[in-house]
């Protein structure tokens, strides 16, 4: 497992910096890092832009030179076996897309299969519709979150809704539509000019036509159920992105200075050159 294969706390840092990178921006990360356009990065490319990112996030930015503080003697968070993994123990070896996209994509899923093991304490591989109800309302905005709460509590009186149980691939699916969310929020409104409000035939279709996944009956049914909040067959769209938009904002931790890819607006790229000269 990737998170267990290399621990301590400079790792927990490095790979919170990491998971700040949206899989739809792998490539553009990949070639901010390949700074000398070669199609590979060496280890001194990717621990400079690693700290440029790092003082985009919350967290990396209270150690964005590298070093943990609290000890007399700093510890670079770059250092270690991640980069061994990426470059070898001498770290001179190059590192190419593919690899550096396979690590990321095991990340995020890695990090996705921790959250559903929290709410499958019999290790069913399943997880009643109550825990993945509150797992989509977990970061609603405070204004919000007592009345899906609610919702959510009530899918224990639906005689349908409270048998079901979710697999980690459903679990997993919502995950991934969660973090094309972009997508989907133009998806939804841009239907929601022309046709109206959306039943769950409309999601459905935009999760995979636009997002490219494929969600349920089963969690579509769950999530009209807190969503819905008139009970009139169509999803409060407004409610139902907002949820999501603050769980990802939650997971990625952005820094005040232009959000978790803030490193990649060409504003910022005098502070990358800089680092480079």
């Amino acid at each position: 497992m990737v998170i267990y294969a290399f621990g301590g706390y400079g790792r927990y840092i490095f790979f919170v910096t990491l998971l700040s990178i949206p899989e739809s921006s792998f490539s553009a990360a990949f070639k901010m890092f390949d700074v000398d356009l070669s199609g590979e990065i060496d280890k001194e490319e990717f621990k400079k832009v690693m700290a440029l990112m790092r003082s985009y996030n919350r967290q990396g930015a209270a150690h964005r030179h590298g070093l943990r503080t609290g000890f007399k003697v700093g510890q670079s968070v770059e250092n270690g076996g991640v980069v061994e993994y990426f470059f070898g123990n001498d770290g001179n070896e190059p590192l190419h897309f593919d690899k550096f996209t396979s690590f990321l994509k095991e990340l995020h899923e890695e990090i996705i299969r921790l959250e559903f093991s929290h709410y499958d304490v019999k290790s069913t591989n399943t997880i009643p519709a109550k825990d993945f109800a509150l797992s989509m309302v977990a970061s609603a905005d405070m204004n919000h979150i007592s009345k899906l709460l609610d919702r959510a509590d009530t899918l224990e009186n639906d005689p349908y809704l409270k048998h079901l149980r979710i697999t980690f691939e459903e679990f997993k699916a919502f995950a991934d539509l969660r973090r094309r969310l972009e997508s989907l929020t133009m998806a939804i409104f841009a239907y929601g000019q022309v046709n109206g409000l959306l039943t769950k035939q409309d999601l459905k279709r935009a999760a995979q036509h636009v997002c490219g996944v494929e969600l349920t009956d089963r969690v579509v049914d769950i999530i009209f159920h807190v969503f819905d909040m008139n009970n009139d067959g169509h999803l409060s769209s407004e409610e139902f992105l907002r949820a999501l938009q603050r769980r990802e904002a939650d997971i990625h931790q952005p820094a005040a200075r232009g959000g978790p890819m803030g490193w990649l607006n060409p504003k910022n790229r005098s502070s990358l050159l800089q680092m480079l000269r």
